[in-house]
């Protein structure tokens, strides 16, 4: 709308609703967040089964959601909603649960003056680095002490002009979280995916097969956006079928899933995005031990049950592999059969389907075919498990 290259369905939708001259500033006072509660944020996230929670602490257009002394008038305290939103949630989260807190950061600003123009000198000047982008970094992290940085938006520039490994350097050293704070790889032009504690590589990463890097799958619960968006219909908001495939190949394949939602302008998480963090919730409180903590196995995904993935509990003494395997299921077979075709069992193996207490049956394939059979319970028509079905194998190897 006001970029560089403006979309024309934008640039006529605010003709028609907003007063000639408006403009993104004048958005601000309209930001009240007046009913944001962050003891029930952190509530319904918490209840989600999430681990870990970052806030956007200030996106691309340089508005930020505490107090900054780097950016007056264009702050949470000054205008808009008059309120500290990091401090308010970073307490909230500590005092109501045991997650772990992040912050999102941009480094860039899109209509910043020194930005703008350092990019004109074609990054040879770091006047906004050293004036607004470092000084607002180490802020943060001074005051609300976040244990994950999830940096963001190069602009353009490398990392030696974010002056990135100064600022990792202190924070691995110096800072108040050098114990347990942890980054991603966004730090500078052509970082991505190469130099990070954990790499992102890009939105909605998902290699779908073992990656040789911890990796995290930033996605979006809304299919289209990182916000809210008013006019969006059902059909724009994944299923939770759909995220659970994101959950589990994610994790079957050595990643972490960071689950975005969008709040709206004052300050509530919507309730399409409350019910899918409450089935998330609840389908983790049924299946969590195939998730948590848990490590990618031999195989990640079944050579004959495309819908099924693999997880296994953290080794011992050292081994490769654990024997204790749990096979994730998308998808409940017809005839009640569950094919798996990279497992051997032996006699001694027990199948177990997670929240089931009933028996589970095995059958060995014949000694010339791969995998076995595992027969599935006829369930109640009332049964909690849906979705998804985890079923543990121990002791069991592969082929």
């Amino acid at each position: 709308w006001q970029g560089p290259k403006p979309v024309k369905d934008v640039v006529d939708f605010m003709n028609k609703n907003y007063p000639p001259g408006f403009s993104y500033a004048d958005f601000a006072p309209m930001f009240k967040a007046e009913l944001f509660d962050p003891d029930e944020w952190a509530k319904c996230l918490s209840d989600s089964g999430a681990k870990y929670v970052v806030l956007t602490s200030k996106h691309h257009e340089g508005f930020t959601n505490w107090p900054s002394k780097y950016s007056w008038n264009w702050n949470s305290m000054d205008t808009g909603p008059h309120r500290d939103l990091v401090g308010g949630l970073a307490n909230a989260v500590r005092n109501y649960s045991d997650m772990h807190f992040g912050l999102y950061y941009s480094l860039f600003e899109w209509f910043h003056p020194l930005y703008l123009q350092d990019k004109a000198n074609k990054f040879a000047t770091q006047d906004y680095v050293s004036d607004v982008m470092l000084p607002q970094l180490y802020e943060l992290v001074n005051n609300y002490k976040p244990e994950l940085i999830w940096s963001d938006g190069d602009g353009g520039g490398n990392d030696t002009y974010w002056n990135s490994a100064e600022f990792l350097a202190w924070l691995y050293n110096e800072s108040p979280v050098k114990e347990t704070v942890v980054v991603n790889d966004r730090w500078g032009k052509g970082d991505h995916c190469k130099h990070g504690g954990y790499y992102t590589c890009h939105d909605r990463f998902n290699p779908g097969k073992l990656f040789p890097h911890k990796y995290e799958n930033a996605m979006t619960v809304q299919k289209s956006s990182w916000g809210y968006i008013r006019n969006t219909d059902i059909n724009g908001y994944l299923t939770i079928e759909e995220i659970l495939y994101e959950l589990v190949s994610t994790v079957s394949t050595g990643g972490n899933l960071l689950m975005n939602v969008g709040p709206n302008h004052d300050g509530r998480i919507m309730p399409i995005f409350q019910e899918r963090l409450q089935q998330m919730g609840s389908w983790l409180k049924t299946n969590g031990e195939a998730i948590y903590k848990t490590k990618p196995w031999k195989y990640q995904n079944d050579s004959i049950s495309k819908d099924v993935w693999y997880t296994m509990q953290q080794p011992a003494n050292g081994a490769t592999y654990s024997n204790v395997v749990y096979a994730i299921t998308l998808s409940w077979p017809d005839d009640f059969n569950l094919q798996l075709g990279d497992v051997i069992a032996t006699n001694q193996t027990v199948a177990t389907l997670l929240g089931y207490s009933g028996n589970v049956n095995i059958k060995m394939k014949e000694s010339d075919a791969k995998g076995i059979n595992v027969t599935l319970p006829n369930l109640p028509p009332n049964t909690p498990l849906q979705w998804a079905w985890a079923v543990m194998l121990d002791p069991v190897f592969a082929w």
